[in-house]
């Protein structure tokens, strides 16, 4: 039985707060050890992909384990004509919980490692390249989950996407935020994972062109939804770097 909207809406909240403390929190340890950069990002990209792969599991049989307002929408946009689809409730549900949620995990971060709980980033990240690297890594993430979900391989989804993002905090030149939630969320510390409010408008916009590109390349890829027929079964036709529920617990997918 799927669980009820309040719940899934709470864990969506909880597993994005978890996140961004993770990615925020990470970056500070890494910050007070190392002034070398390279090392920098090391310790926070790997602690990000553990960090992930562990709330993809925990969360995803409750939720799906989204943590990411481009995988809800892309869930919804692609099971919108399926019965047992993402409804428009659950995307008005999700979307504010997994803000909210990363907002507060950046406060927690700061707040474990005494720095002022809200204090606006001041690490400018508006330079084009910057944002051409968000469309590519949100494009590669929203492709992985909806090809796992078409392929009937979400189970895969902790260690496929968390690896994903890792390997694109080092191959794309934004650091693969990838996530309008997060990408909020981090505006709010001025820490080594932040970024400055000014960049945040930017961000969303290329993330969600990434969403775009994702989705036409699922379908360049597999066709569309019930257009072959499927190598498995499964409740819900899309699925999320988190997502929605699989009838035995399985995550069928989640993301920064």
């Amino acid at each position: 039985m799927t669980p009820p909207l309040g719940r899934r809406a709470a864990a969506e909240a909880i597993g994005t707060a978890l996140l961004v403390t993770v990615v925020v929190g990470s970056g500070i340890q890494a910050t007070g050890l190392s002034h070398d950069v390279g090392v920098r990002l090391l310790a926070n990209s790997l602690a990000t992909v553990f960090g992930l792969g562990v709330l993809i599991a925990l969360f995803g049989p409750v939720s799906g384990a989204h943590f990411n307002p481009a995988v809800t929408l892309a869930a919804w946009f692609t099971g919108r004509r399926a019965p047992d689809g993402l409804a428009a409730r659950d995307v008005a549900a999700y979307v504010p919980a997994q803000i909210a949620g990363a907002i507060c995990g950046a406060g927690l971060a700061d707040a474990m490692f005494a720095k002022p709980l809200v204090r606006f980033s001041t690490h400018d990240r508006s330079a084009g390249h910057l944002l051409l690297g968000e469309v590519v890594a949100t494009a590669g993430l929203i492709a992985l989950i909806l090809g796992l979900d078409r392929l009937a391989r979400a189970a895969l989804a902790p260690v496929a996407v968390a690896s994903y993002i890792g390997a694109a905090y080092w191959f794309t030149s934004s650091t693969s935020f990838a996530n309008p939630a997060v990408t909020i969320g981090r505006a709010f510390t001025d820490t080594f994972a932040g970024i400055a409010p000014a960049s945040v408008a930017p961000f969303i916009a290329a993330q969600l062109l990434g969403t775009v590109v994702g989705l036409g390349a699922v379908t360049v890829v597999h066709g569309r939804p019930g257009s072959a027929p499927e190598t498995g079964g499964r409740d819900r036709p899309a699925p999320a770097a988190g997502t929605d529920p699989l009838p035995h617990g399985e995550p069928e997918l989640a993301s920064p």
